[in-house]
């Protein structure tokens, strides 16, 4: 099978130890829809399509996966739940809480407060206002890390692959679509990753989308746990979220 050039050139932003399992993964999907994709206009831009491959396979100790990209253009970063538009956490409103970017990212923000609540620092029914507004002040006075991009680098120094179900996002394509083209390809991804790593990484699985993983043989090979979507409000309330990433203190300061 020959790659499309696109397709193999975007595999540049992906750390070397992963690239003989993403060319197996890429060589399992179906040729037809990868030429499709090449001569296509989808999300991320830039060559990102791999960018959560960064870290490098010895690394990993979990597998997060949500359902696709952003939708818009400075959002989708290649990596999961990472919003390109963010900058700074919090608001510097007089008595804001986060900041515009955060709140217009719903996902982000509840995943935020989930944190929040997991430290301490909020209580569970009082994830807004004056609460907010006081860990916010807190925050900005050096009591938690400042940006989105400090936020990614507690998660990937925990070891947190941070995938889509679906690699890509376009408009004029039903994202369940693109996720089950894509499945072949995280199933020899996966593989590849169970007999490689030192230890078996824990899936983290977000939403109905990445739940569809589960039909895919090689997922029996690991450790799983499973949440509703972030964008739920639910999730900030979620006991198994909160075991996992309370421990973590992924906003205290770097």
């Amino acid at each position: 099978m020959t790659i499309p050039t696109p397709i193999l050139t975007a595999l540049d932003r992906a750390d070397v130890s992963w690239r003989p399992i993403l060319i197996l993964g890429l060589a399992a999907m179906d040729p037809a829809y990868l030429d499709e994709l090449a001569g296509d206009d989808y999300l991320p831009t830039e060559n990102r399509l791999f960018a959560a491959f960064a870290l490098p396979l010895a690394q990993v100790r979990y597998v997060l996966v949500g359902e696709g990209p952003y939708p818009r253009a400075a959002s989708a970063t290649g990596v999961c739940f990472m919003d390109g538009a963010v900058g700074s956490l919090w608001s510097d409103e007089q008595g804001g809480g986060l900041s515009k970017p955060v709140n217009r990212a719903t996902s982000l923000r509840n995943f935020i407060k989930m944190l929040l609540v997991a430290d301490g620092q909020l209580a569970p029914d009082s994830t807004v206002g004056a609460a907010l507004a006081g860990v916010a002040a807190r925050a900005r006075d050096g009591a938690a890390i400042q940006t989105l991009q400090q936020l990614q680098q507690k998660l990937t120094a925990q070891g947190f692959l941070l995938l889509n179900a679906s690699l890509v996002f376009r408009a004029h394509v039903a994202p369940v679509r693109d996720a089950r083209a894509w499945l072949p390809f995280f199933e020899t991804v996966m593989a590849g990753l169970a007999a490689q790593a030192a230890t078996t990484p824990t899936l983290v699985l977000w939403g109905k989308i990445a739940e569809q993983l589960n039909r895919l043989p090689v997922m029996a090979s690991f450790p799983q746990i499973a949440a509703e979507h972030p964008y739920n409000l639910s999730f900030i309330g979620n006991r198994d979220m909160q075991a996992l990433f309370g421990a973590m203190h992924l906003l205290r300061p770097l």
